[in-house]
């Protein structure tokens, strides 16, 4: 008699359309820097910095981010070798997503673009995020003509918001309710963190004379976080608890079927395949 142990075979390693090299990370993190500085500075200039003298004209110098947003799609497209399998997932992608964001425009965060850079992230890795985020968030603004300061913010945050699901653990491993657990525990979060960033990146354009809630660049850096605080219950606490709710519903009734849709796209694709091409026979 002879026992033969079985073994549960690997988990097939995950595909990555874009794959973040060393240059691609640099660039990211300098970005990223800088966008952490363009969406926090009220809190991090004091009182007497002369930077409070341009309240009015700081967001507009941020927004320069822009740049460098560009400069990290470039860094990554080219070090990945991004082919045109992967170009035209991220444009397939990105237009759905455009087109998913002025569905319920206006009506307490409805936007179900959101739970679709949450599943994209996750299947595609956080490069690929990154750049679907930047790029969903800048066609959706040619679509909706939303191009303003704001954008560059906008492109940074959803970026973010996507990388950061492509982050998550287990993306070899975890499948099944457990995945959409953890997905659906990512999105409420982030949803809120979306919509507060965005909010410091437009906070300081309000002057401290009209609204008890307006950014002050004169008082210190406490009573300047009680105020922004109480800007977020006021003006956006419906709005983002809207969208987190919609991206946790939608996460759990559509997110099996379009993680199955976006992992099969992915090993059809075979991003990481080299490309060969057979001779002509004669």
């Amino acid at each position: 008699m002879s026992l033969h142990a079985t073994t549960r075979p690997p988990a097939q390693r995950q595909a990555r359309a874009v794959r973040l090299g060393p240059r691609s990370v640099a660039a990211l993190a300098l970005v990223s820097a800088v966008g952490v500085a363009g969406f926090g500075w009220p809190f991090l200039a004091p009182p007497t910095s002369r930077i409070g003298a341009h309240a009015q004209d700081a967001p507009w110098l941020f927004a320069g981010v822009l740049v460098l947003l560009v400069a990290v799609v470039a860094a990554a497209i080219s070090e990945s070798g991004l082919g045109p399998k992967a170009v035209a997932m991220l444009g397939v992608l990105a237009a759905t997503g455009a087109a998913l964001r002025p569905i319920g425009a206006g009506t307490a965060g409805i936007e179900p673009m959101f739970f679709l850079m949450v599943l994209s992230g996750r299947v595609l890795g956080p490069g690929f995020g990154f750049v679907l985020g930047s790029v969903t968030m800048f066609a959706s603004a040619l679509l909706t003509g939303g191009v303003g300061p704001w954008l560059p913010f906008q492109m940074l945050a959803m970026g973010w918001f996507a990388m950061g699901a492509g982050l998550l653990p287990g993306p070899d491993r975890l499948r099944g309710r457990g995945e959409l657990a953890m997905l659906a525990g990512y999105g409420f979060p982030a949803a809120f963190a979306y919509g507060t960033v965005m909010n410091m990146a437009g906070w300081p354009f309000m002057s401290a004379l009209a609204s008890n809630v307006a950014f002050d660049p004169h008082a210190p850096v406490a009573a300047n976080l009680a105020r922004f605080v109480a800007y977020c219950l006021a003006t956006s606490l419906g709005w983002d608890l809207g969208r987190a709710v919609v991206t946790v519903a939608l996460t759990l009734a559509l997110g099996p079927a379009v993680l199955r849709a976006l992992r099969r796209a992915t090993r059809r694709a075979a991003f990481e395949a080299p490309v060969t091409f057979d001779a002509a026979e004669k």
